[in-house]
């Protein structure tokens, strides 16, 4: 659903989903091991995408449900708002998808491939949470301290995995 009171449909876009589904995107692709024996870049793709659909699902599934429990009645209408709402989840994991399809399509390894969907993953992770914050007015200094906790939780995944790597 396009607004049309001048807003921009990118606006109405939940900033906090979609640092969501970066992290999310992020911890998929450092899960299946890109410092061992990493995936082919097309199942890793598949296994992005896959993974955002059922987090998306699970979303919009628990805030429909939570709005039947609320107000005793199911509307095709909250469902959709629920899926619309929810989309940042999912929408997160097309670009590190596509980073390590192209990565894949260059020649790259799938270790390569990997670490270009993550690097993308927590490029993305960081950009939202700039749009965030920016979204609801917080001054420039939140801004800066929304990147370096998303930095830091991306660089935790890093720190797990080469941990339990070695």
């Amino acid at each position: 659903m396009i607004e049309t009171t001048g807003e921009r449909w990118y606006e109405r876009l939940d900033s906090a989903g979609a640092v969501y589904g970066s992290l999310l995107a992020a911890s998929v692709v450092l899960a299946q091991s890109p410092l061992q024996v990493a995936v082919p870049p097309g199942e890793l793709a598949v296994l992005l995408l896959g993974t955002g659909a059922v987090f998306w699902l699970v979303h919009v599934y628990t805030r429909t449900v939570g709005r039947y429990v609320a107000s005793g009645r199911f509307t095709w209408s909250a469902l959709a708002r629920a899926a619309e709402d929810e989309s940042p989840i999912a929408l997160a994991a097309l670009p590190p998808a596509a980073a390590a399809l192209v990565a894949g399509a260059l020649g790259g390894s799938p270790s390569a491939a990997a670490w270009w969907a993550f690097v993308t993953a927590l490029c993305g992770q960081l950009a939202w949470a700039v749009a965030a914050t920016r979204q609801v007015g917080a001054p420039v200094r939140v801004t800066v301290v929304s990147v370096l906790i998303n930095l830091a939780l991306g660089l935790v995944l890093v720190v797990l995995k080469v941990a339990i790597a070695h």
